[in-house]
């Protein structure tokens, strides 16, 4: 038995939970159909596996038809997702977890042009700004319909062999009857407390009498919107008691603030460059209110924290939710005295920004979550020891090497700079960012474990790659800034690497010209406004900074607007031209012929993406046994590589990341990771 606080079991109701650490429900956009299938069982069997107490799926399965998904989540409106429920429960089961599964109707949070494009619902016709929807002010027939609805998933959820429900009120049409800002209905759901939680008591009551009393049925719900006209922390305290005094709720998932906007979500669930554990204290607070069991989570990204939120009481149950799609073991190497080993979720939000976005839920630095069905967490030793040479030590030149060297191969690492990180050392030297730098970090500590040697100061070519008698070799060389991207006046053009590493200082009066969308051109921007600049970024899409996405936008806005900077969308930076001290830019519009207006800089900073290190690559691949072919179907099948183009060369050749084309952080960690895995 062990005396840590995080390993001891905890008893809900009935169900005895092995340990203290739990996922909070999350949906990472994996299902197919609306329903749970093979890749969504694998993604929870794997942390189920890596001993973690309790999984929750689905933020938020929906319970009905007019509650389309805001992004691919699962409907359990449908009667067939019962069976795929019973392999998901079956397969968490069998590793030792226990499962449960979030219900909601999503009320105003969604858009009425998805799914059956019925109108959405709401107390009110107040439009949530995130999805944008004019709610239909919900009818008593709605209320009546949406009731069964919740009781009618219940039902489906114990007889898919769920170990209990947990109910979503924050921010969802719940917390919309709750909340003083979203219900204008009169009585009796409308105006006094009483009045205002009456719909989620009468969906209890519903629930209750379809799955009985000794089901598990859970509240998440912010005690405080902090909001001047929302729920105050008085009348979260206040909810909080009549939940309790209901009898029919069995534990609560608290939370802090609103989810209305992108700032108030990233407020909810903080990003990197962001406080840990920001609501910790006031989950306590509500903790000791109640005799309930309570949960939390919302950046609570290491163990030291959710050791502490256990040991001070602060919650029963820790929420480490991002943290497990970084590393799904977390709990298995806590138990093996191996915290060290755990790879560090270092709040790049990867994961949430992509589901917002229409995408599925990646980790910036584990590119095997949510491929569990091929990609493997743990790597498997090679029948064949090789020697692998790897140049460049980046993100997936160290991801190359951690691979090979758990493969059990002699590796060998060339990197040119004196120290390792690539691009991530470039974009964490912004104090926002600085968390980036445990993804190399935690490489660096898993290459040394394994034995892979470091040659720092070497800018390889041919020769010291041929030196070295590899068996493989892997270019992960990066690139360089882009900025011959004008019709003429590049020789005038800043990159923004040059400002954020310091090597060219900003000017007064500045034009940030950003079309690649991604951090960089922001942080550049932020680094010049700070000086007392004047900062205009522009660019020609009909939005900035795509790449960054929304939550990773919400800090660098709040910087941004605080400096005055001036933002254009849809105009395209042509040429430049110098005039005294200072320089003439010449505008289009992808929408409009010709140049549309003229205006006057000191410095133009532009972000163009990189151009490909690619002449070592260039180089060798006569010289390689594959050319440097890769073949697709192997690669995104799962399947070794077995090109052979030259049969009297003695190593294979590949190139990843950034050394192929620009991408980000999470392709090239997912080329090296698919590549070495078999070799």
């Amino acid at each position: 038995m062990s005396n840590d606080p995080l390993l001891q079991p905890y008893q809900l109701k009935h169900l005895t939970l092995r340990n203290r650490i739990i996922m909070t429900a999350h949906e990472p956009a994996y299902p197919e159909d609306g329903m749970p299938k093979n890749r969504y069982r694998a993604y929870h069997a794997e942390r189920a596996k890596g001993g973690v107490a309790m999984t929750m799926t689905a933020g938020s399965a929906a319970v009905s038809k007019d509650s389309p998904p805001a992004f691919n989540n699962l409907l359990v409106y449908k009667d067939e997702v019962v069976p795929y429920l019973q392999d998901l429960t079956d397969a968490v089961h069998e590793q030792g977890a226990a499962i449960m599964i979030q219900l909601t109707h999503l009320g105003r949070r969604t858009r009425w042009d998805n799914g059956h494009w019925l109108p959405v619902v709401t107390p009110s016709h107040h439009r949530e700004p995130a999805h944008r929807a004019f709610p239909k002010k919900i009818e008593d027939w709605d209320i009546e319909r949406i009731i069964k609805d919740y009781a009618d998933a219940a039902e489906r959820m114990k007889a898919g062999g769920m170990d209990g429900i947990e109910l979503e009120a924050y921010g969802h049409l719940m917390d919309q009857f709750w909340s003083p800002l979203t219900n204008e209905l009169d009585g009796p759901y409308g105006g006094s407390l009483d009045n205002r939680m009456r719909f989620t008591f009468d969906v209890l009551s519903a629930m209750r009498q379809r799955v009985g009393p000794d089901f598990i049925i859970g509240m998440r719900y912010t005690a405080d919107e902090l909001s001047a006209r929302g729920l105050s922390s008085e009348d979260g305290l206040e909810i909080t008691r009549r939940l309790e005094a209901s009898g029919m709720v069995d534990f609560l998932n608290v939370i802090r603030g609103r989810i209305d906007t992108d700032a108030a979500l990233t407020d909810v669930i903080p990003i990197q460059g962001m406080t840990n554990n920001p609501h910790l204290e006031f989950v306590g607070e509500v903790r000791a209110s109640t005799n309930l069991p309570v949960m939390h989570a919302a950046k609570i990204p290491d163990v030291a924290t959710a050791r502490y939120a256990i040991s001070a009481g602060k919650v029963d149950l820790v929420g480490m939710t991002r943290a497990h799609m970084t590393d799904p073991h977390i709990v298995r190497k806590i138990i093996e005295k191996r915290e060290h080993e755990i790879r560090p979720c270092v709040g790049a939000n990867y994961c949430l920004d992509r589901i917002y976005q229409g995408g599925a839920a990646f980790c910036i630095h584990n590119a095997a979550t949510g491929r569990e069905e091929f990609m493997p967490h743990e790597i498997a030793k090679a029948d064949v020891r090789k020697k692998v040479v790897i140049v460049g030590a980046g993100p997936g030149g160290l991801e190359a090497a951690r691979v090979a060297g758990e493969r059990g191969h002699e590796v060998v690492v060339l990197e040119a700079a004196d120290q390792p990180g690539g691009q991530i050392r470039l974009t964490a030297l912004s104090p926002r960012r600085k968390e980036m730098m445990s993804i190399i970090d935690w490489r660096m500590e898993q290459c040394q474990r394994l034995g892979v040697q470091f040659k720092f100061n070497t800018y390889a070519e041919r020769e010291e790659v041929e030196a070295e008698n590899p068996d493989v070799v892997i270019i992960a060389t990066g690139g360089l800034p882009h900025t011959e991207i004008l019709a003429q006046g590049n020789e005038h053009l800043v990159s923004s690497w040059d400002i954020i590493m310091g090597d060219v200082k900003p000017k007064h009066n500045v034009l940030v010209y950003d079309d690649a969308g991604d951090h960089a051109g922001l942080q550049a921007a932020e680094i010049i406004a700070k000086t007392g600049a004047k900062v205009e970024i522009m660019t020609p899409d009909r939005a900035f900074a795509p790449e960054v996405m929304g939550m990773n936008l919400v800090p660098y806005m709040r910087s941004l607007q605080t400096l005055d900077t001036r933002f254009t969308v849809t105009y395209r930076l042509q040429a430049v031209e110098k005039e005294g001290d200072q320089f003439k830019a010449y505008i289009s519009s992808d929408y409009l012929s010709g140049v549309l207006k003229e205006a006057y800089y000191d410095q133009i900073v532009v972000n163009h993406g990189i151009l490909p290190m690619d002449e070592l690559y260039f180089d060798l691949k006569a010289l390689s046994s594959n050319g440097g072919e890769v073949n697709y179907d192997d690669l995104t099948t799962g399947q070794s590589q077995t090109v052979q183009r030259n049969l009297g060369a003695s190593f294979q050749l590949f190139r990843i990341g950034d050394a192929v084309s620009t991408r980000n952080t999470h392709a090239a960690i997912y080329d090296a990771l698919r590549l070495m895995k078999d070799i």
